[in-house]
């Protein structure tokens, strides 16, 4: 889903910010941190609509709002946000951008976007139906009918973030350049080919879509992403405190917190709220350049960038949220224009369990957006594995990476060589369509319910307790 981490190059987009002096304050503490203050998690994010002319820039001294009848500030994310299903809920943003679309490309009339195939699957059960009285329940995912075969291929179009933080007297207090970990993301195996039973030297996405369908797809069937392409290069400047109205109150809140990965890269926690006001306006940048095109999966890549929520006495509410993915469209306009968009970071090693590090959290998104593109499909309303059987926590949609997450192995490991060097990855399990289903047995690859490692999720998902 939308819903998953560190480094930079220098700008100034926020050299100008002084505190207002009377706000109320926050209790933060001020000193840096040894680890991340919480679980590794996704959110579920609205679409937006791109209506208008042009994007706004985000102000020198920025005025953040607060969701209105949210418990966190969380809630600027859709209602099922991941971190095991705990989420409030929000309306999608607003967004002006002028327009700059692609090739019509797919299946779907009425839409320039990219190339997407329907299906459905269909349970009876009366226990699980929610809103599928039929027991029939539609999906659509990206590329071309796997009955059809043929290779479909997108554009991969990445802009990569770099951070400069500042003090509070607006001294640069460190930088966290992306470019170390450029090559690496670029030769990740959601872009590198490499070995899989579902198919030999093939992309990691490539390699779970077929998994599912293996049994019914045309031999030659593949969904590949083409490049990746670096589009853009930006660095994004972090005041240490910005301006939250909560509640009618303008209140001082911390921005980030900083603290160095076992292996010395430095990563930040950073407040959800400034991250989707400056990531929002970058996206609409990027459309209005042409960088962001309908017929890509766009990508903003983040250094060690981990986003924490606060609640509404303005504390500390949780962290830490490293991807999501969504699309931006254009409301009024036929074929609609659709931009599908990923926010993922790069995690180095040493700071979250199960494994999450380096690609954990592009290749979650990437299988999500394989999966469910326009982030609407619904499914039986499932429980996550490995919680206890009166937790009720649960979803109802199709977001492949989201159960796995929660597991205490999550990542698979898989070495790849390129450009003359060796780097073991540790893209994340997917569960498969087939896990989702909720049927006795899978027809996926092997009878399979997750992949590559099969083992993961050894039977469909068990219903949410009543």
């Amino acid at each position: 889903m939308l819903k998953t981490l560190r480094h930079a190059l220098p700008s100034r987009a926020f050299l100008g910010f002084f505190l207002i002096v009377g706000l109320a304050g926050i209790s933060f503490a001020q000193n840096d941190i040894a680890a991340p203050n919480g679980p590794a998690g996704y959110v579920r994010m609205p679409v937006a609509a791109v209506d208008g002319s042009i994007g706004q820039p985000v102000s020198s001294a920025p005025l953040l709002v607060f969701p209105s009848g949210a418990d966190t500030s969380k809630g600027s994310f859709s209602s099922d946000a991941n971190m095991a299903g705990n989420g409030p809920g929000s309306n999608a943003s607003k967004i002006t951008t002028t327009i700059t679309t692609s090739t019509i490309g797919g299946v779907m009339t009425g839409l320039d976007t990219v190339p997407t195939f329907t299906g459905s699957f269909f349970n009876p059960n009366p226990s699980i139906l929610g809103s599928r009285p039929n027991g029939v329940f539609p999906f659509v995912m990206v590329g071309n009918d796997p009955r059809i075969g043929g290779t479909t291929r997108i554009p991969a179009k990445i802009t990569e973030v770099s951070l400069t933080l500042l003090n509070d007297d607006g001294s640069v207090r460190a930088t966290m350049p992306f470019a170390p970990f450029s090559d690496l993301t670029e030769d990740s195996p959601n872009f590198s080919p490499t070995n899989f039973t579902s198919g030999h030297h093939i992309q990691y996405e490539d390699a779970i879509h077929r998994a599912q369908f293996f049994n019914s797809m045309d031999e030659d069937w593949h969904t590949v992403l083409s490049g990746p392409t670096t589009v853009n290069r930006v660095t994004f400047t972090i005041p240490r405190h910005v301006n939250v109205l909560i509640n009618g109150q303008v209140v001082s809140v911390q921005a980030y917190f900083f603290g160095h990965a076992p292996n010395g890269d430095p990563f930040i926690e950073l407040l959800d709220l400034l991250f989707n006001a400056l990531n929002t306006n970058q996206v609409v940048n990027d459309i209005n350049a042409g960088n962001f095109t309908t017929d890509a999966i766009n990508i903003n890549m983040y250094p060690n960038t981990f986003l924490f929520s606060i609640n509404s006495q303005g504390q500390f509410a949780g962290c830490c949220v490293l991807g999501f993915h969504t699309y931006f469209f254009e409301s009024g306009v036929t074929p609609q224009p659709r931009w599908i968009f990923n926010f993922a970071s790069w995690i180095s090693p040493g700071l979250f369990g199960a494994g999450f590090q380096d690609v954990t959290a592009l290749s979650h998104e990437v299988a999500e957006t394989f999966a469910d593109p326009f982030v609407n499909t619904i499914v039986p309303t499932w429980q996550f594995p490995g919680v206890a059987p009166t937790a009720k926590v649960c979803q109802a949609n199709l977001e492949e990476g989201d159960p796995i997450e929660v597991l205490p192995v999550a990542t698979v490991p898989i070495l790849v060589r390129e450009r003359n060097q060796v780097f073991t990855y540790h893209p994340q399990i997917i569960p498969l369509l087939q896990w989702f289903e909720m049927g006795a047995k899978s027809d996926a690859i092997g009878g399979a319910f997750s992949y590559p490692d099969t083992t993961t999720l050894p039977h469909s998902a068990l219903p949410c307790p009543q």
